[in-house]
């Protein structure tokens, strides 16, 4: 990158060859989304602008944004954006990325408040158990007009984030935000809640050290630490769930796939719960467990 008269398309080729040669993923699609960034274009402006010609402001800032991901920070974090459920969500440092993986618990919570709104004609009360970005909760408010959410996190600066994106997306007079630890957020709403849906922590400790570094070394350690295989939180909330949830409401859970037999079989040792499964998410693992409250 000397000085020269940069265009669009030219520092979009040497920046997508100077990832590639970093082993940075997806490094033509990085280059692109950075650039975008940068100059404040969505993407296909950057090829109906493909000669336009750059300033050096545009160049140095674009350059610091590369070099951010060259130390291996997510895509994310450096545009401050993530899409979720076709919504874009403020994420930063304090919260988990929102994964695709995770919308499959958007759609099956959405099915669930159908069938309750049928059955009951009442409008549900839904819980999201360390809600992070706030992206499950939004979701949902913003599918289900008449829903009422409580979201709860241990972190006070992941809540400021979902409130943030709570007002992004006109739903913040339907989600009561709650600081606390798990069950110590709402321990004075037993028996209160429809639905239950949660993405824990559920990364195995022993295996954290494995992860990518974009993961090990960026995302909230407390937003992905699982505990001895991953089961400490889920086990904690399977343990405690039904004392908050109604009678014929549903518990609803995000783990790894690997998990979801023994959350199955942990959850059939308790008698308050019924109708246990798993279900799948869009790559067809494994990805979520469900019970109903008996």
């Amino acid at each position: 990158m000397n000085e020269r008269r940069w265009t669009i398309k030219g520092l979009l080729q040497v920046a997508s060859d100077y990832l590639k040669a970093k082993n940075i993923d997806s490094p033509r699609l990085t280059a692109e989304i950075l650039l975008s960034h940068q100059l404040k274009f969505d993407r296909i402006n950057l090829y109906l602008n493909f000669d336009k010609p750059l300033t050096q402001d545009e160049i140095s800032g674009f350059r610091s944004l590369v070099k951010r991901r060259i130390k291996r920070e997510p895509v994310q974090y450096i545009t401050g954006v993530q899409e979720f459920w076709s919504l874009k969500f403020k994420v930063n440092r304090h919260v988990l990325i929102p994964r695709s993986d995770s919308e499959i618990l958007v759609e099956k919570t959405v099915e669930k408040i159908a069938v309750f709104h049928k059955q009951t004609g009442l409008v549900p009360r839904i819980l999201d158990l360390a809600t992070g970005s706030g992206a499950l909760a939004i979701s949902i408010c913003r599918e289900i007009p008449d829903a009422i959410l409580w979201a709860t996190d241990i972190s006070a600066k992941a809540l400021d984030v979902a409130r943030h994106n709570a007002r992004l997306h006109g739903v913040s007079d339907r989600i009561r935000f709650i600081e606390g630890n798990l069950w110590k957020a709402v321990s004075d709403m037993r028996g209160f809640f429809d639905i239950i849906v949660t993405n824990p922590p559920y990364i195995a400790e022993e295996e954290y050290q494995s992860l990518q570094p974009e993961v090990l070394y960026w995302e909230p350690v407390i937003a992905l630490n699982g505990g001895k295989g991953g089961m400490f939180f889920i086990k904690k909330i399977i343990r405690h769930a039904y004392h908050y949830i109604k009678s014929g409401g549903w518990l609803m859970i995000e783990m790894d796939p690997s998990q979801t037999l023994y959350a199955i079989s942990f959850m059939k040792e308790n008698p308050s719960y019924k109708n246990i499964s798993r279900v799948k998410d869009y790559t067809q693992q494994y990805r979520m467990v469900v019970c109903q409250r008996s």
